[in-house]
């Protein structure tokens, strides 16, 4: 597993309003809301009140803030690939930890998966997010072949058809979760994790 690739910029110290925390938070809002192709850095300086020279104290453009946005999101699931839920341990158990955590994450980094998500490549920082999300999801794949392997999977599941379903269900969340409205992201791990892994599993 190749490691995540740092940003070139990590932004200066911020000014007055807005540090890049901040400004990152509302440019990401901007691009989920616009499209980041139809996003220009008018638009997020007329969204933020602020002069484009005040943004571009803090980054070279908006394709910086495209990128740590996209790091941010991806960052985040490859986190959980290292934690111990996911390394040791049966290779069922890995995956269901996996599928549990990376539901937690979507729901507390929702603004930034949303956004990881929906590009399609059009740019080089969206090819490099493109090429880590497929590193993620052969990471998935490989837990549930040998979750097969194992003999942990009811007879006639695909492994690799099984890891698309998994997270075909968990990436959905983006279409329908809000905060505040749809329970918390325990409540829904519980949720994925029931009607998903008491069907699969082996008994």
């Amino acid at each position: 597993m190749t490691s995540a690739r740092t940003p070139r910029r990590t932004g200066r110290p911020g000014r007055p309003g807005y540090d890049l925390d901040s400004l990152l938070a509302v440019a990401v809002k901007v691009f989920n809301d616009k499209g980041y192709d139809g996003t220009s850095m008018d638009v997020l300086a007329d969204r933020l009140g602020i002069s484009k020279s005040s943004i571009y104290h803090h980054v070279a453009g908006k394709e910086e803030l495209l990128e740590l946005a996209l790091n941010r999101a991806l960052n985040a699931l490859f986190a959980v690939t290292t934690e111990a839920g996911a390394t040791e341990g049966p290779s069922i158990e890995r995956l269901e930890y996996l599928v549990r955590r990376s539901v937690e994450i979507l729901v507390a980094e929702l603004p930034y998966v949303t956004l990881l998500l929906r590009v399609r490549g059009n740019s080089a920082v969206e090819r490099r997010a493109l090429a880590r999300r497929r590193e993620f999801d052969e990471f998935v794949s490989g837990l549930a072949v040998a979750a097969a392997d194992e003999g942990d999977l009811a007879i006639g599941i695909d492994p690799h058809l099984l890891s698309r379903l998994l997270f075909g269900t968990v990436n959905s969340l983006i279409e329908w979760y809000r905060p505040r409205s749809s329970g918390s992201s325990t409540e829904i791990a519980d949720a994925v994790v029931a009607l998903t892994f008491d069907g699969l599993r082996r008994t």
